[in-house]
Formats: structure tokens, C-alpha cells, sequence
């Protein structure tokens, strides 16, 4: 694995990944980012101080909590890593000086605007390239029927201009795509809205929020109708209470490391403190059908969210047709898992994706393009891909990658690389800061060559 600077295109970080001996040893990930995310917001919409152990120390995360900095929080890291949050209460945000940054984090971008939708303060929003090209409708959509008002780029895109309203009108709303930003949004921005809040989802999303609100004093119900459809309901002008929180290692950054120690013959790697939720655990599930030899050791319940220890071992993999409504229990985890179907035996059918295509970039069709690039046989669908895989045999490797400024891509493809015959070159490792720093390191730490 070597990395280098591109002389002709010098803001680029290159690197090349190649064939690993088998991976070993234990490792622990970087915290979990929707609850970091989470942990920064609420902490700032309570009265008091709360503190934050083991918060991811990515971009994103950071991106959020200069945010809310902006908007009067006192926000500050010790040098034991323990984070210490001073509220300023729910109705308390500050109007910000100048354009919150976003960066390269939706879910920053899309959270803050509900936060922000029932507080009467004007913020302009931008981010870099790849955010900038990512809609934002669905959720400025809800947040106008609740009263805010948004001056957007076309397309519904950043830069965009928001004016929150105070009071906001309480709102009744059913989702109409399976999306957990949507959903925190709207319950972020009930927090400071007379009366109740309500929100009717038909396909499960992750509940870091609804979990996190009820453990910081927010009067929240969930209640389970015969089909599964979940109804959420919120009363507003909450008091908030300070918390203490330790933040579970990410689920769907353990997937790299998870993966790269199933397929690279002869693995075995422990990952420890790993975010089980059941909402984020549809990788774990899919894998196992495929053949993958993960078990889960220590299961216990840490800050209401459960936590596991993972310990994984090289397995053959067969392919797999999973059902489409398992899609937002591993939304982010696709672009991995398409790793582990190319390096499987036989086709695999995935299908539900569209989602897929407004993240960071169009993942279904960047998986496409890089999977060709390296070997794979692939067919892109509409709402999915079908994967040829090889058997277990060495895939060819190529590149240079085109990861579109998304940092998924990039760390699946790396995890390509360690089982390929000429190695597999990235077009540019930086996007992976904003949610693993340290990837690289980590993956040199189990044994992939250097």
C-alpha cells in the first residue's frame, strides 16, 4: 500500500492499494458519526454541561460542532478526549455571523436545519463541491410547512439561505422515503415548536435520535403499529437536561476493516466497542449470509445504545439476492458490500438503491464505473447493480479510481486493493478524513503491506 501526491493534480492524495498477507490482531474504529453528530447538537440545546467521550474526530463531526460554536454554544476538547458541551437551551441559538461551513456532511447540513427552522435566525449554508451537488428538498420541504423559509441554488442545492420561524407550526407528516435526516430534521425543529410533532414512517430508519432526545429529557413516543410502521411523536418547547455520553465505535466504519478481514485468506481481526444497533445492522446480517464468519462477543448496552465486540474470520463468500427493504439498516454500507459480492462466487442482485443515488456522489453508478475499472463484471440498474464475482480469485486492479470526493468509495475501493493482482490506485484518500482518519494507518496496523 504506498501513497503519494499527484504531481499534475497536487490537491489530489493518490494511493495505491495492494495485495494483502492474511490480516490480524485488534483494532478498535473511530466513534459512531450520527451519534456523534447528535451528541453535539442536543448538548447544545440543554442547560448545563454535557460531556462527550469518544466522539468522532472526523471533518463532518467537526463541521457540526463549529456549527453550533456559531450559534452560541460553548463547545471544547480536553486533552483526555473527553468533549464538554455548555448549552444555551432549546430557543436559545444565536443568529451566526458569517455562512456555516458545512464541508462535506449532509447529515450536518440537513440536522442543523431542522435545529435551526423553529428559532427565529437567518443562516446561509455552504459546503464543498460534493455537497453542493446534493439535493435538499426533502427536507426543506417539511421545514417550510412548519414555517421556515429557504433561498436555495437551483436544483435545491448550497449554497442556500434559510429563516427560521418562531413560533413554528407543529407538523403531521408521513415520510415519504425512508431517510433518517429527514426524520431528525423534522424532530430537531419540533423541539422548539408548540405542541406535538408527529411523524408517521413506514420503513424503519436508525433511531439514534429518537433514543437520544428520550435519554435527554425530551418527551418522545414511539409507538409500533401490526406492519411495522412506526409512529413518532415529539412535544415541543422541550426542556433539555445535560447528558454524559460515550459514543460506540461506528458500525459502518467497521465495515472496511470487517470486510478486508473476510476476504484476504487466512484473517482473523477483532474489532472492538462496535455500535449494534438494529437499525445500522444489516451489513452484519448480509454478510453472514454470504458465508462471512463474524461472531459477536461481549453484547452489552452502553449509553442506550447496544455494543458488541466483533471477531471476524476469512471466509468464502457466496453471492446473494438481499431483499431491497433491508436497504436502510445498511444504506451506507452498500458500497463495501459490493466489494465483498465481487470477490464472491457466483451473481449478486442488489435492488431498493435508490437512495443510493444522493449521497456523496451517485454511489450506485461510481461503484459501477470503478468495479469495470478493476475487472469486475457489473450491470448498473436503475435502483441497484448485479455483481459477477470471482470466486475468491484475485481481482485484476486498475485505476486511478474516480471516488467523486466520496469517502465511502475510496475506503471500499482500498479494501479492492488488498485482494487484487496489480494493486488498485485511488484518485484521492482526503474525503476519508471526514469520517476514518487514520484508515490507512489502521489497515497497515492488521499486516497489508507497505
Amino acid at each position: 500500500m504506498t501513497a503519494s501526491s499527484d504531481q499534475q493534480l497536487p490537491q489530489h492524495q493518490t494511493a495505491t492499494f495492494t495485495a494483502a498477507p492474511a490480516l490480524s490482531g485488534s483494532i478498535t474504529v473511530p466513534g459512531d458519526k450520527s451519534i456523534s453528530h447528535r451528541s453535539l447538537m442536543l448538548s447544545a440545546l440543554a442547560v448545563g454541561e454535557s460531556r462527550v467521550e469518544g466522539l468522532l474526530e472526523g471533518e463532518d463531526v467537526l463541521s457540526t460542532a463549529a456549527a453550533m460554536r456559531a450559534m452560541g454554544a460553548d463547545i471544547r476538547r480536553q486533552e483526555d478526549g473527553i468533549w464538554h458541551i455548555h448549552g444555551v437551551g432549546v430557543g436559545g441559538l444565536l443568529q451566526p455571523t458569517t455562512a456555516l461551513d458545512m464541508g462535506n456532511s449532509g447529515t450536518s447540513t440537513r440536522l442543523l436545519m431542522g435545529l435551526i427552522a423553529s428559532h427565529a435566525i437567518t443562516a446561509t449554508f455552504v459546503g464543498d463541491a460534493s455537497l453542493s451537488k446534493r439535493p435538499m428538498a426533502r427536507v426543506t420541504d417539511p421545514l417550510s410547512r412548519m414555517g421556515a423559509s429557504f433561498t436555495t441554488s437551483p436544483g435545491d442545492r448550497l449554497p442556500l439561505t434559510m429563516r427560521g420561524a418562531c413560533p413554528a407550526v407543529p407538523l403531521d407528516y408521513r415520510l415519504p422515503v425512508a431517510s433518517a435526516q429527514v426524520k431528525s430534521a423534522i424532530l430537531l425543529a419540533g423541539l422548539n415548536t408548540p405542541g406535538i410533532t408527529r411523524i408517521v414512517e413506514p420503513i424503519p430508519t436508525r433511531d439514534h435520535s429518537e433514543r437520544m432526545l428520550r435519554g435527554f429529557g425530551a418527551d418522545l413516543h414511539v409507538d409500533v403499529e401490526a406492519d411495522g410502521t412506526r409512529i413518532i411523536t415529539l412535544k415541543g418547547e422541550a426542556e433539555l437536561r445535560p447528558q454524559s455520553i460515550i459514543v460506540p465505535g461506528d458500525p459502518s466504519s467497521a465495515a472496511f476493516p470487517m470486510v478486508a478481514a473476510l476476504l484476504v485468506p487466512g484473517s482473523k481481526v477483532a474489532i472492538a466497542n462496535v455500535g449494534l444497533n438494529a437499525t445500522r445492522a444489516g451489513l452484519i446480517d448480509l454478510l453472514r449470509e454470504m458465508g462471512g464468519d463474524i461472531a459477536i462477543e461481549n453484547p452489552r448496552e452502553v449509553g442506550g445504545e447496544p455494543v458488541g465486540d466483533l471477531v471476524i474470520t476469512a471466509s468464502a463468500l457466496k453471492g446473494v439476492e438481499p431483499d431491497p427493504a433491508r436497504a436502510p439498516s445498511m444504506i451506507d454500507e452498500y458500497p463495501i458490500a459490493f466489494i465483498a459480492a465481487a470477490f464472491a462466487e457466483g451473481r449478486s442482485t442488489f435492488r431498493g438503491l435508490e437512495e443510493l443515488r444522493v449521497k456523496e456522489s451517485d454511489r450506485i453508478a461510481t461503484m459501477a464505473a470503478g468495479l469495470r475499472a478493476i475487472g469486475v463484471s457489473v450491470e448498473e440498474l436503475e435502483d441497484g447493480i448485479v455483481i459477477e464475482g470471482s470466486g475468491g480469485a484475485l481481482l485484476p486492479g486498475g485505476g486511478p479510481i474516480a471516488t467523486k470526493l466520496d469517502h465511502r468509495i475510496a475506503m471500499s475501493f482500498a479494501v479492492a486493493g488488498l485482494v487484487s493482482r496489480d494493486g488498485v490506485t485511488i484518485d484521492d484518500m482526503r474525503p476519508v478524513a471526514t469520517s476514518f482518519p487514520g484508515f490507512t494507518g489502521l489497515l497497515q496496523s492488521l499486516g497489508a503491506l507497505a
